[in-house]
């Protein structure tokens, strides 16, 4: 489908249909945008009431334009769009970019406007960009084609931008104009009744003119197919995100772990995650990371040194480099020597290198080359602040001088002070080496690149099939009850037959069954209380672990049924659970929970009453890989228990990363799963069992 957008992206003719000669109405300054940017294709002003718009001559349709129209750009009321539509069909339009509002955005009577625009479309073979959009832009030389009503064109360079919201569109263009970020495409997309981000991101995979692809969204379309054109084209250029909806309202009710934590917000960290895409929080970071990813290659490990006249800044860098997880390392002893041989007396050659308010200009040049040179060092940070008889251009310009002197490592600067960066931006622009005001900023953009080095490095990871026992699967899927829960044997079934270890058990219903129960079994035991009513058992006084006689068991068995009914007085309880006691090894917990646009989202985590007090898990969207698996364990902050401390012996990553994508292959076999909670599942230096576990299915 992207050769389709070459109508959108490389038109030899526009149609401006609304053009209007009235100043500061759309269509007065999309006709303006594309004469004064100089397009270099035909442009046809399209209004039955002049005779010429901006001194070119208007038609009164599109069908009486004199010649082939490759895309027109519709800015008529909504009412008008429809018929403005089935005229560009006629004429053999291939593209249409529709600005106008008062789609699918408003509801009711909109959505029903925008299904028509989109059935006239498909019956021509039209692409539609929008409706309810700013327009599209294509700074490349030879196309200069600003066909948006935004007032900004930015300069022409390697970045392609995807915006879904008009209004940031504007904002996003005067940014990089401003900071002289090169823009060779740019889309806002508006309602996205046609052309998606999926479509963009396909085409920009195959321009090689384009190397960062940035996107500014508010929702997914198809998040699956996204995942999987994402996972190729990062391997390639990066795609750095700005996706809103960080808020707690975005969260889902529900009655698992996994779905109570499984929010909006979480499930897109974890698609983007998987498909190696870069997130980040606020526009003005989309841009310092778009200035990195323009010009610089990948730095070849976390290593960096940090440069700078003044010890604050090399503090602040040195913790937000930190916090990112780079590595501000000890520089070598001959690079040292070297340091202290071109630097003032009372420098710090260590890392951060200060080098002192009264370091010149020269001093900047020859400790960049120095640590450059450094064969332990993969990337350099120069920070200045302009102390009295010092020019920020002249430092600028000694940074391109080291930077030319040893070429191959990333070289980022900060330029600090009341001027900011007018003094030496360009200098630096024009080397390919991004400036910053703030310090926070480099150290994140140069984070960013070492993530995307990381994504390069690692291995693309399997999906691993197991042979299963569909069948029971199947036939313990179908017992769940009015509420859509599987009985604990049904849940048991279900795991076993999907390979996942569980424990020996039986039910009793009076405390003598208890007692029959625990010796069947063998000591020690545990019981739990049995109710379809009653999610978390704990809470409720409906667990008692480790007994070891009949006495232990007898006891329990009276205390989880009196202390349950007390405490739930209308649940059933349906007898409770004598299950096989299992000492040692780490809790965890390994879930599921269903999204209506994800899919199945994974969660791992430390597991028992840890879970919610902890909230130490991660996410990952089904189908899982082994180095998925692998990096669910490996983000936790309670990885270190499971590696093992003062001398304990490690868990067994191989059997949670085979758990993970059982289950992983499980809920993508049954979709009819909802939401699964295996929790604890304990994990031992060899192997691991489900020790409880909570299943619910969609009830038809």
């Amino acid at each position: 489908m992207s050769h389709s957008l070459e109508s959108v992206f490389r038109p030899a003719s526009i149609a401006v249909i609304g053009a209007s000669r009235t100043p500061g109405t759309v269509g007065y300054m999309i006709v303006d945008n594309l004469l004064r940017h100089g397009y270099s294709g035909a442009i046809w002003p399209v209004n039955p009431r002049a005779t010429a718009v901006h001194g070119v001559p208007a038609y009164d349709s599109v069908e009486s334009i004199p010649a082939a129209v490759d895309m027109a750009v519709v800015a008529v009321p909504k009412q008008l769009v429809a018929d403005v539509a089935e005229q560009c069909g006629r004429k053999g339009v291939k593209a249409l970019v529709v600005i106008t509002a008062g789609f699918k955005e408003v509801g009711g009577a909109g959505r029903a406007r925008e299904e028509k625009l989109l059935e006239i479309a498909r019956q021509y073979g039209m692409r539609v960009v929008g409706p309810n959009c700013l327009g599209v832009i294509n700074a490349s030389q030879g196309v200069s084609m600003n066909a948006t009503f935004a007032p900004s064109m930015p300069p022409p360079g390697p970045v392609a931008f995807m915006s879904q919201s008009g209004a940031m569109g504007i904002t996003i263009l005067d940014y990089a104009a401003e900071f002289g970020i090169g823009i060779r495409h740019f889309v806002s997309v508006g309602n996205k009744a046609d052309v998606s981000g999926n479509d963009l991101v396909e085409y920009w995979e195959a321009d090689p003119d384009v190397g960062v692809i940035l996107f500014y969204l508010e929702s997914f379309g198809n998040p699956r197919k996204f995942t999987s054109i994402a996972r190729r084209v990062t391997r390639k250029k990066p795609i750095i995100v700005v996706k809103s909806g960080r808020t707690p309202a975005g969260a889902r009710a529900a009655s698992s772990h996994t779905g109570s934590l499984a929010g909006l917000d979480i499930a897109t960290d974890a698609l983007l995650a998987q498909c190696g895409v870069i997130r980040v929080d606020r526009v003005e970071q989309l841009f310092d990371l778009a200035m990195a990813f323009s010009h610089l290659p990948l730095p070849k490990d976390d290593t960096v040194a940090i440069i700078t006249n003044a010890g604050g800044p090399g503090i602040i860098i040195t913790d937000a480099c930190e916090a990112a997880g780079l590595r501000v390392v000890e520089l070598s002893a001959e690079t040292q020597s070297r340091l202290r041989r071109d630097l003032p007396e009372e420098a710090s050659v260590r890392n951060p290198v200060d080098m002192i308010a009264t370091a010149s200009a020269e001093n900047y040049r020859l400790a960049l080359e120095a640590v450059l040179a450094d064969a332990n060092i993969g990337a350099a940070i120069a920070a200045f602040v302009p102390p009295l008889g010092v020019r920020q251009l002249d430092v600028a310009l000694s940074i391109v001088r080291a930077r030319e002197a040893v070429p191959g490592k990333p070289i980022l600067a900060v330029l600090m002070g009341r001027e900011g960066l007018p003094q030496g931006r360009a200098e630096l622009a024009e080397a390919g080496i991004p400036g910053y005001i703030f310090p926070e900023s480099a150290a994140q953009a140069l984070a960013a690149m070492n993530r995307q080095r990381r994504w390069l490095e690692r291995p693309a990871g399997h999906v691993r099939h197991f042979d299963v026992d569909g069948a029971t699967a199947a036939r313990a899927l179908r017992q769940a009850g009015e509420n859509g829960y599987l009985s604990g044997d049904a849940v048991r079934a279900l795991l076993s037959a999907c390979g996942i270890p569980v424990l020996a058990t039986r039910v009793a219903r009076t405390a003598d069954e208890a007692v029959a129960a625990g010796r069947a079994v063998g000591w020690p035991v545990a019981a739990k209380v049995l109710s379809p009513d009653i999610v978390h058992k704990t809470e409720v006084g409906g667990v008692r672990l480790d007994l070891r006689d009949d006495e232990d068991v007898s006891r329990a068995f009276e205390e989880i049924t009196r202390s349950t009914a007390a405490a739930e007085p209308g649940a059933r309880i349906d007898g409770v659970l004598i299950e096989q006691y299992v000492r040692g090894g780490r809790e965890v917990i390994i879930g599921m929970s269903q999204d209506p646009s994800f899919g199945s989202i994974l969660m791992f985590g430390l597991g028992g009453i840890y879970v919610e007090a902890l909230k130490d898990v991660a996410f990952r969207i089904q189908p899982v890989s082994d180095i998925d698996a692998q990096e669910m364990i490996d983000s936790i902050r309670g990885v270190r228990l499971l590696r093992g401390m003062r001398g304990e012996k490690p868990s067994d990553f191989a059997c949670l990363i085979e758990t993970i994508q059982r289950v992983s292959q499980l809920v993508g076999e049954h979709p009819e799963i909802r939401e699964m909670d295996i929790n604890p599942f304990v994990v031992f230096e060899k192997g691991g069992v489900a020790v409880d576990a909570r299943v619910r299915v969609h009830r038809d």
